[in-house]
């Protein structure tokens, strides 16, 4: 069954949903399509034991649950079964008792089935469909769907369920991307994680792996699947979790179909309610290869209290001691918890490899000291990112935003140790002949394996000969382009420096200066009490009038002295000031002092430097400015070069200084296009101007 046919049998799927027309509105039809399918799959992969289980069922109950549990999954050869002599097409036979044959068929089903079908809260569309008269088409029309094993195999199944769900969400304006991710890109990602693995050929070797945000399965069975076709004896262990009801239960459908055990998939918020917290002997969950597409810009407000309390108690101990990022996008939160769950590494082939899916966010979002920078330094400075590959936009379901596969590991290969490697991969990409939402784009085998070589070989400014459009012409032109370069890890660091420039000021004591004393905060505040009302309070505003009085009185003697005269330094007119207080029996306090000096100042480029107390520069707030100074280079050198030929009484504020990370690499892969040539540009116009006139010929003749 190919990708179109399984397309055809999603379409064949949703027509059924004509049926419920007038009964439900749009965006609620997966409530019915999505539990009938996953009923129909087991109805279909139960068949062929049918009469096994029930011969083993009619032996009897007196026999130890527990024991009678295995005997019927034996029986079954599925970790599932169904007791009831009821299936789709004998549920048919009784129209007048359907809803209740119907609610006694699942319920004869093994606990685990139950469960799944219990998250749908299916039993209350029965009795809406029932009550509504569309229950027996829509169940005649499904048992007319061949969901058998020898039909459709479980990774196109895997297919059928992931195209529900897209259409599902699209009805219903939901983020189809929360749930799954487009398989080739799966593919690439799973490729990207195992490829360079030495050990995948060895017999009956066992992998854990694990995807904190397993939607409906998708990445773990490629996963598996890449594993088995490498090796046949190979033994993948499958762990998830997810906080969709509906994911999760399609999810463990596919486990238990295709005998995994499904208690490894956990239904449950990742970030509040970690399903892989402790082992049962109480050591921390670790996986060897870990896969995550989390959710694009999706905010984690809800979690925050027990993130931050996490955060802030357990500090490094725990999943986010390196920081938090801004509350609008949680997707560094899910890489965070991935890294948490790595393999210490060692001589016996530990450690751990994980892929995952961003936007362009976490690439360089946040600021030097901000959560985002914090955890990209955290990450970079222990040499745990391998390599990011760009991938070409319009190539996900809900969204047509650029996207990105961060590679990362503990166990980095020697050559590549303090390395990252950054893959530009956004023109291998083949348009689709129609379009999925807003996927337009879709990747190659070809192209998969072209991305995994040029992994793999680890060159820097590897190229390749890609096609594009050209922006002018619009036609399409191959050249040869970069795809991969390598950087040292500190080349994604820098330093956001603070330069000062001396605060330089002007003073004068005229009657336009004089009057700014009013609006300052300070001298406004004396005439204010935050007493009661009552003769204290009164007392209070009149002693504090009387205060400005002799303020204003003491700036009037000085104005009469050297109201005509600018001192251009703050410590002549210091001394100005002193001598009119002296005289006027005025003794100004630090914040009355304040309020004159900033009310009778302007700044003054030629004025002299103001000083501190220890006879240094004091800065001026409103010339300080940030540089950005690359981790390798000296600061002092960098001022030297950038700076102080064009502004010599700068200085760095060293306390200031903050350490970030940021990953540019669109801007490391732009391809310069020079401006076209002016005659070319002339030529056009004229060309243009000799069509124009032509055709306002035709309309006047």
């Amino acid at each position: 069954m190919n990708a179109s046919t399984h397309r055809q049998l999603a379409d064949f799927i949703w027509d059924i949903c004509n049926l419920l027309r007038g009964v439900y509105k749009r965006n609620e039809y997966r409530k019915v399509i999505l539990p009938l399918t996953v009923l129909r799959r087991f109805d279909c992969v139960l068949a062929p034991t049918k009469q096994a289980v029930l011969d083993e069922h009619a032996r009897g109950d007196g026999r130890i649950d527990t024991v009678k549990h295995r005997l019927l999954q034996n029986a079954a050869q599925r970790p599932f079964y169904n007791t009831s002599k009821l299936d789709f097409r004998r549920l048919l036979d009784d129209p007048n008792e359907l809803a209740a044959n119907l609610v006694e068929y699942i319920e004869a089903f093994s606990e685990n089935v139950r469960e799944i079908m219990k998250r749908f809260g299916f039993e209350t569309q029965i009795a809406h469909m029932a009550e509504k008269d569309r229950l027996y088409q829509v169940v005649q029309a499904f048992a007319s769907v061949d969901l058998s094993p020898s039909r459709v195999d479980n990774m196109q199944m895997g297919y059928v369920f992931e195209e529900l769900i897209r259409v599902g969400a699209e009805q219903s304006n939901e983020e189809a991307g929360e749930h799954f991710t487009p398989r080739e890109v799966i593919r690439l990602m799973v490729s990207l994680l195992l490829s360079p693995e030495p050990d995948l050929g060895k017999e009956y070797v066992v992998k854990t792996i694990y995807d904190p945000a397993c939607g409906t399965g998708g990445m773990l069975s490629v996963a598996e699947d890449y594993l088995r076709d490498h090796n046949s004896q190979a033994n993948p262990l499958l762990y998830g979790q997810d906080l969709n009801d509906e994911a999760w239960a399609v999810c463990k459908s596919d486990m238990l179909i295709k005998g995994h055990d499904a208690d490894r998939i956990i239904l449950g918020d990742t970030f509040t309610n970690d399903g892989y917290q402790h082992r049962p002997d109480g050591q921390p969950w670790t996986f060897d290869y870990m896969l995550a597409n989390p959710p694009f810009g999706v905010e984690w407000k809800q979690q925050k209290q027990f993130i931050d309390n996490e955060r802030d108690s357990l500090g490094w101990d725990g999943r986010f001691g390196a920081g938090t990022p801004r509350i609008t996008d949680g997707a560094l939160l899910f890489l965070q918890h991935m890294l948490s769950k790595m393999r210490p590494p060692g001589a016996d082939g530990g450690g751990s490899r994980i892929a995952i899916v961003f936007n362009g966010s976490p690439l360089f979002t946040g600021d030097a000291g901000s959560g985002e920078s914090n955890i990209r330094r955290w990450i970079i400075e222990n040499d745990w990112l391998e390599a990011i590959v760009a991938l070409p936009d319009q190539l996900f379901y809900n969204t047509g935003i650029s996207t990105y596969i961060w590679v990362l590991t503990n166990r980095k290969e020697l050559r590549r140790a303090g390395k990252v490697q950054l893959i530009d991969g956004r023109q291998f990409l083949i348009k689709m002949r129609k379009s999925l939402g807003n996927k337009r784009n879709e990747l190659s085998q070809a192209h998969i394996d072209d991305l995994t070589r040029i992994h793999g070989s680890f060159a820097h400014d590897e190229t390749r000969d890609l096609t594009d459009e050209d922006p002018v012409t619009h036609q399409p032109r191959t050249r040869p382009r970069v795809v991969s370069k390598i950087f040292d890890n500190d080349d994604f660091g820098y330093r956001k420096i603070t330069v000062e420039r001396p605060l330089r000021l002007n003073f004068a004591a005229d009657a336009e200066r004089v009057e700014r004393l009013e609006d300052q905060k300070a001298f406004k505040n004396l005439a204010v009490s935050k007493k009661s009302p009552g003769p204290a309070r009164d007392a209070e505003i009149a002693a504090g009038r009387a205060r400005q009085d002799e303020i204003r009185s003491m700036l009037g003697l000085l104005g009469s002295c050297h109201g005509s005269v600018t001192v251009h330094g703050r410590d002549g007119f210091m001394a100005a000031l002193s001598d009119a207080c002296d005289a006027a029996g005025v003794r100004l306090r630090a914040p009355e002092r304040n309020a004159v000096l900033a009310a009778l100042s302007e700044r003054d480029p030629e004025a002299e430097a103001c000083r501190d107390r220890h006879d240094k520069p004091e800065p001026d707030p409103e010339l300080r400015d940030t540089e950005t100074v690359p981790l390798g280079e000296d600061i002092d050198q960098y001022m030297a070069r950038e700076v102080l030929p064009h502004i010599p009484d700068a200085w760095v504020d060293h306390a200031r200084t903050k350490v970030g990370y940021e990953i540019p690499l669109n801007r490391h892969f732009h391809v310069y296009e020079p401006p076209r040539p002016l005659e070319e540009i002339d030529d056009d116009l004229h060309h243009l101007e000799r069509e124009i006139i032509g055709l306002l010929a035709e309309v006047t003749e």
